[in-house]
């Protein structure tokens, strides 16, 4: 018995840690791709280009046949990833804009506070679109807050928007980064004067012409959205996007490579507009749109290659995801369509961006844990809205009853693990809350549209109030035709579900 005794005091000493401490518990790294289809890398069929970094996170991993975002559209799909929460349950989830306050308030449960209270640092690099600042909105020129580090977040280096959105600037935790207080920066959704250059006035300037909107303030010689000025020493190059943040990305990581960390790594390299830097460009047949898929790819292989070089690919999570499906003509005129060619940016799915139909919503879905997770294919379904219940799960962090009302624990699906079985039921919406809904429920899928507009291959459809379509998956993937005639009951059971989905706030089972 004594030896015993010596022998463990001696390992306590020898390791100098308690000889039963708890295992190490896995760094979290979460790659959102922006605006990336199903179809757009190799490792899910695309031929026209190669993706080796994601097509070795899906070979040494698990690869997602039905990995979904929530929403069609950024916004929402980040306010649920983040919160566990359909974003259509709360007002003002839609697509951000400029001056927008922060859409997730403090208080709220959240993906980062849940590993905060499990011990890990937090960080989010690079593009945020869920708002800034309290019910007045962002103060461009003082502290930015409420914000990330008000949610669960340790640190963060930001996009405060979308690149095709005001203002072209990086925000470091609280501040806009290298603000000249001299040069006070405005930000607005009206010209601030009659000889403001814009997209329109100055049109023949544009190194980077628009299609649709995207004609309010120039800067690099491209249109934005909305209107700004000064803050001329913080502003950025669009090239330099990709390269600032892999940087800063590494950079954290090595710094807190001796702790469990958590870093939400949030590409922007597909959004409009599309500026890869110089040395990505030229690289596909596909112009620009292609250009950054490649530039992504560099991204991903950065970070896998930062992992190997410290010895943490063992012991660190890798979620590879897309926020939405794809889109070409997204406001510029930067060849995306005209050089699509036969690429096929949704795969075999119809629709995309904006759309309720499979192209909007299924996406690439990767899960990476070398040693942990085994290679191979899964057809369960998962979505980002789980990451939070799951990777609570992970590190064995209680989640309030209140919170994450719409995450699922799959944790046991996103491991791989033989027999795990992934969601009977997803709710996928567009951009609002105007109803237009799709329900998946097994091999059946219901659509449920308002009287509008929506969009879908590019195209504005026309939809009637509460109409409703239903596609088998198994049958037809591509949502080619409608059998809800042939199938009432089907309908009815479905829209009853989802109907009751809505209404009853949650779905997530409170036990």
């Amino acid at each position: 018995m004594k030896s015993t005794f010596f022998i463990l005091a001696a390992s306590m000493l020898l390791w100098g840690q308690p000889a039963f401490a708890e295992p190490s518990r896995p760094n979290v790294i979460v790659i959102m791709a922006d605006d990336l289809g199903y179809g757009d890398v190799s490792c899910y069929g695309a031929t026209t280009l190669q993706t080796p970094n994601i097509d070795r996170l899906a070979a040494e991993g698990q690869r997602f046949t039905s990995g979904y975002s929530s929403a069609s559209t950024c916004t929402p799909t980040r306010f649920s990833f983040l919160t566990g929460v359909y974003a259509f349950r709360q007002k003002g989830t839609g697509i951000a804009p400029p001056n927008a306050p922060a859409v997730i308030k403090p208080g709220t449960v959240t993906l980062p506070s849940l590993l905060q209270q499990a011990g890990y640092q937090t960080a989010v690099i690079g593009k945020w679109h869920l708002g800034l600042g309290g019910p007045e909105g962002p103060d461009w020129n003082g502290d930015l807050k409420p914000g990330p580090l008000e949610i669960g977040f340790d640190e963060c280096f930001l996009l405060p928007t979308t690149n095709d959105r005001v203002p072209q600037v990086f925000v470091e935790n609280h501040r806009v980064r290298g603000l000249d207080p001299t040069d006070p920066l405005w930000v607005g959704d009206r010209a601030p004067s009659d000889d403001h250059p814009t997209g329109i006035t100055h049109r023949h300037t544009l190194r980077m012409d628009w299609s649709h909107g995207h004609n309010g303030t120039i800067h690099n010689g491209i249109g934005r959205i909305g209107f700004y000025t000064g803050g001329r020493a913080a502003r950025f190059r669009d090239e330099d996007l990709a390269d600032a943040w892999v940087k800063r990305s590494i950079e954290w990581i090595e710094s807190n490579q001796h702790r469990p960390f958590f870093l939400f790594f949030a590409s922007h390299d597909l959004h409009v507009p599309r500026m890869p830097h110089e040395r990505f460009q030229g690289k596909t047949s596909l112009g620009f749109r292609g250009d950054a898929i490649v530039e992504l790819d560099w991204c991903v292989g950065e970070v896998l290659n930062t992992l190997d070089r410290l010895n943490l690919a063992s012991n660190t999570l890798v979620v590879f995801c897309s926020d939405n499906g794809p889109v070409l003509d997204d406001g510029y005129k930067d060849d995306a369509v005209e050089k699509s060619g036969d690429h096929q940016p949704s795969g075999p799915f119809r629709g995309g961006k904006y759309s309720i139909f499979e192209g909007g919503t299924r996406t690439p879905f990767i899960t990476r844990w070398v040693g942990r997770i085994p290679a191979g294919v899964s057809d369960e379904v998962v979505c980002t809205v789980d990451l939070a219940a799951s990777l609570a799960s992970l590190t064995e962090t209680p989640l309030p009853t209140d919170a994450c009302l719409d995450s699922f624990d799959l944790l046991d699906v996103l491991l791989g693990k033989a027999g795990a079985k992934g969601r009977d039921h997803l709710v996928q919406q567009d951009n609002g809350q105007a109803g237009n809904f799709g329900l998946r429920a097994g091999a059946w899928k219901l659509h449920q549209s308002v009287r509008g507009k929506s969009k879908a291959n590019g195209k504005t459809n026309t939809n009637e109030k509460n109409q409703f379509q239903l596609f088998h998956l198994v049958d037809d993937p591509a949502e080619s035709t409608n059998v809800a005639a042939q199938h009432p009951d089907v309908v009815q059971r479905l829209s009853l579900q989802l109907q009751r989905i809505i209404t009853e706030g949650r779905s997530r089972r409170a036990d």
